[in-house]
């Protein structure tokens, strides 16, 4: 991890002015006709809410068993619908379109995250501050950082046991999620990483207090109070922390599975220009480093927060995801007209484009 700032880089966006008033311009003629907002709906709202309801009532019910194993049943429904509610409202307010203030946005993330252990500024800021901006981009997409166990572009060192990661991928997927909270964050928080060098951190007694107090409350509702209550039912304190591990990891694995494949689906993947001045246009970044896809049945696109068609959601970080299957309909139109890549598969290619990537990156490359 680098503690350097990281210098701005300009796209060259003049070939990409018509594009991008013809797309604006579309989108914001749907929004007239239908008399809307680019912002979550009351729709939504309640579904989170009832999210966030079914997930207390789980947790509150995991707190009541006397054996392990239905105790790991709705433990497990606890952080699943956490993490369901993380995606379909934690990730539009990290983008200040859930509610319509950014108080409010970042009030509710910091809530939100509680069940998951994971910092909600720092993953907005990397998400939203590079990710978004630089995807796929050599030290700059923060989620593709380099950590020495496993490839994710082809300008990343290969080690000899990176040949197997075609088979270990699903673990290294279910510590993706555990690594950011017990690891990016605490970097980030201590001044480790670029975020600090860019003033992006969590800085003063304020920023100590507010990191300190969402880890700690994460650890009390996530473990002390289950060890705390089910020791007198008999069940171990090394058996909640058990399932408090894998139901981490398979949420982590869950969300992996359905967001990483998005950008490895024949990916461009770019380094830094040495004048810093990148010579495409963001729009061509977007298009041809992530993709849209679409479950089937498509009802499953209600609870999957926009995370599917991950291309427009690029494309339109500042709407809420209730707006993306319409969106992507301009978004394909267009694209085809202007002569962008745009891609959109079934989950079944989104998945076999995935392993082949990961494969690919698995090989020893060539000198």
């Amino acid at each position: 991890m680098s503690t350097k700032p990281l210098p701005k880089l300009h796209y060259s966006n003049y070939a990409e002015t018509a594009f991008h008033q013809r797309l604006m311009s579309e989108a914001e003629a749907y929004l007239t006709q239908k008399g809307d907002h680019r912002y979550a709906n009351s729709t939504l709202i309640c579904k989170n809410l009832l999210l966030l309801v079914l997930c207390g009532l789980c947790y509150l019910l995991s707190l009541q068993q006397v054996t392990v194993w239905l105790f790991a049943l709705y433990y497990f429904g606890f952080v699943m619908l956490a993490m369901l509610a993380n995606i379909n409202a934690q990730h539009d307010a990290c983008h200040n379109v859930l509610f319509r203030t950014p108080l409010a946005n970042r009030i509710f993330g910091r809530l939100v995250t509680l069940p998951l252990g994971v910092d909600p500024h720092y993953w907005r800021v990397r998400h939203v501050d590079y990710h978004h901006i630089y995807p796929n981009m050599e030290n700059y997409d923060l989620d593709m950082e380099e950590n020495g166990v496993f490839r994710q572009t082809p300008f990343q060192k290969w080690y000899p046991h990176m040949r197997y990661q075609t088979y270990y991928w699903p673990f290294i997927a279910g510590l993706s999620l555990p690594y950011i909270a017990w690891v990016f964050d605490w970097s980030d928080q201590l001044g480790k990483t670029s975020l600090a060098a860019d003033n992006k951190t969590l800085t003063g007694i304020k920023g100590w207090g507010l990191f300190l107090a969402s880890k700690i409350l994460h650890f009390t509702i996530a473990l002390i109070l289950p060890m705390y209550i089910l020791a007198s039912v008999g069940i171990s304190w090394y058996l909640v922390l058990l399932v408090y591990l894998l139901t981490q990891m398979l949420s982590s694995l869950f969300v992996v599975c359905l967001l990483l494949g998005t950008h490895w689906v024949d990916p461009a993947f770019y380094t830094v220009p040495k004048n810093n001045q990148i010579e495409h246009g963001w729009y061509h970044q977007q298009f041809t480093t992530c993709c849209d896809w679409y479950p089937s049945p498509k009802i499953l696109n209600e609870l999957l927060g926009g995370l599917n068609l991950h291309l427009t959601h690029h494309l339109f970080p500042g709407w809420s995801h209730r707006h993306y299957s319409a969106l992507m309909l301009i978004v394909e139109r267009l694209a085809k007209e202007y002569q962008l890549p745009y891609r959109r598969l079934s989950y079944p290619e989104l998945l076999t484009s995935q392993l082949k990537f990961i494969s690919k990156m698995a090989q020893k490359p060539e000198l």
